[in-house]
């Protein structure tokens, strides 16, 4: 079975103009009409640090989760806004950037990997208290654009540390959209055949014209959760200066389906959300 994970938050964090909050709203609601397993739809950040969202508390009083399969994920960075996150029963994932990267962890959540990695252990306790699962984005996984150390032996230390502390999800993160097919693959099955019982996701940003080849080659390496953006929208604006966008959720959808995969989604709601984009981020 394929898990689609649906980022708007992803693809919103880096639209400089502020997005309305009922526009926000309107937006994830429809995409909670499509199927997806997951949707990523917000962040409980520094609102200085990520200004669109400073309303994710106030987008999610306003989202109709009545008769919608998905489930719902927001980021954190800190016990603060995993404690934040917490108080809302609708919110089922916290999802946590750990950076292979020293430099892009600095960067994104102001902390060392060290204190990052006990954050994560202690918002995966605060996530065990309140019936709470935690997702670990393994940011820069497949390399960086700071020379910073990296090798798929280190993505395999980070993962086993992961794995120690109870993590159940860990999702490849190219932050950066550098990884080839060839290491995707690679760098996947790895790391499926030696923890089989921790599900892995990829969370790649890509180029238009590789996300096909890309998504091919997380199935080869064994992955069946995949991350995306309608239209590919979005990047990391904490990563580099100039944006690689997310896998192109449409895209990935139509690669998913050649290759045999019943998604389960519902293509008239699909059609809607994909028409909403316009209004959302070319308003």
């Amino acid at each position: 079975m394929i898990k689609l994970i649906e980022c708007p938050r992803d693809a919103m964090q880096g639209i400089p103009g502020f997005i309305d909050t009922a526009i926000k709203a309107a937006y994830i609601n429809q995409l909670l009409e499509v199927g997806f397993d997951t949707v990523d739809f917000g962040s409980f950040v520094s609102p200085k640090a990520v200004p669109q969202m400073r309303d994710t508390a106030e987008v999610l009083d306003l989202l109709d989760l009545h008769g919608s399969k998905s489930k719902l994920l927001a980021i954190v960075a800190n016990i603060r806004g995993a404690e934040d996150a917490l108080h809302f029963q609708e919110i089922d994932f916290l999802g946590f950037p750990l950076s292979i990267s020293e430099t892009f962890q600095q960067r994104n959540t102001n902390a060392s990997i060290a204190e990052a990695l006990t954050l994560v252990e202690e918002i995966q306790n605060l996530c065990e208290i309140k019936g709470k699962k935690q997702v670990v984005y393994l940011s820069m996984g497949f390399g960086n654009p700071f020379g910073d150390r990296y090798s798929p032996e280190l993505v395999a230390e980070f993962v086993e540390k992961l794995v120690q502390l109870g993590i159940e999800t860990i999702s490849l993160s190219d932050t950066v959209g550098v990884a080839t097919p060839e290491l995707i693959t690679e760098l996947l099955r790895v790391q499926i055949d030696a923890f089989p019982q921790i599900e892995f996701g990829a969370h790649l940003h890509s180029r238009p014209d590789s996300i096909s080849e890309k998504v091919l080659a997380g199935l080869k390496g064994g992955c069946r959760r995949f991350d995306g953006a309608l239209k590919g929208y979005g990047g990391c604006p904490m990563a580099k200066d100039e944006l690689v966008g997310n896998m192109a959720t449409e895209v990935m959808i139509e690669t998913l389906e050649k290759e045999g995969y019943d998604l389960g989604l519902k293509k008239s709601e699909l059609a809607e959300a994909m028409k909403l984009t316009q209004f959302v981020f070319n308003p």
